[in-house]
């Protein structure tokens, strides 16, 4: 079932500006990561807070019809708010392209992490690179399709 409720924009210009151009031309446009040129999805999910419906671009890592997305956030010490809205609900929806899916989302932990990871830094170098910035482990999540 589809994420309903109101959409609140991002604070962040670039990420607004991104998912706005990804959103409104059907996923046709603003696939990349404009500052790196890697492939992009839209990823949406209810605010932990305040309900809201949120959505930030994040890096394309899919394999067999599951994706991975890594919390980041530029290297930073902390996690990115989507963080906390897929912990406090794992329903998301992902948009690759023209193509928009229910997903549930978990964290990878062990092995599965370990293979996620490989996936990630194999498409995003900068992945690994950052890691070696911060203590903090990058958080890696699978979204898996909806069945039913």
């Amino acid at each position: 079932m589809p994420l309903e409720g109101e959409y609140e924009p991002n604070t962040t210009q670039w990420v607004r500006e991104q998912v706005e151009v990804y959103k409104s031309s059907g996923g046709t446009r603003g696939t990349t990561l404009w500052d790196t040129g890697r492939p992009v999805v839209v990823m949406s999910t209810r605010g932990a807070k305040t309900g809201k419906i949120r959505k930030v671009p994040v890096v394309r890592v899919e394999h067999e019809g599951r994706y991975a997305v890594v919390g980041l956030l530029g290297g930073s010490s902390r996690q990115p708010l989507w963080y906390f809205n897929v912990k406090a609900d794992p329903h998301a929806e992902l948009q690759d392209g023209p193509v928009q899916r229910d997903m549930t989302a978990h964290e990878a932990t062990g092995q599965e992490r370990a293979e996620w990871w490989r996936r990630a830094v194999a498409v995003f170098l900068r992945y690994a690179e950052m890691q070696k910035k911060t203590s903090r482990e990058f958080p890696v999540f699978v979204l898996e399709p909806v069945v039913g």
